[in-house]
């Protein structure tokens, strides 16, 4: 899958769930479940509910995310 693939919304985290997932509420309204991506993961950026993210998804699973930032 090639980079252009992917999908960028923003949103904000509604729920912590086990195994550093996330329930995302996306400014159109839907709610997808989100991982962490490796680099936020790498350098220890906390994700708290109530906190704006950036969230990529394919065009194949529209209910799943990768947060790729965390806004200020």
């Amino acid at each position: 899958m090639a980079k252009d693939d992917v999908i960028e919304f923003e949103g904000m985290v509604s729920e912590t769930l086990p195994n550093t997932m996330f329930r995302v509420k996306l400014e159109n309204g839907h709610e997808i479940i989100a991982h962490i991506s490796g680099r936020m993961r790498k350098n220890y950026i906390r994700i708290l509910t109530g906190d704006r993210v950036k969230v990529e998804m394919t065009p194949y699973d529209l209910t799943k995310g990768r947060i790729t930032y965390r806004m200020k």
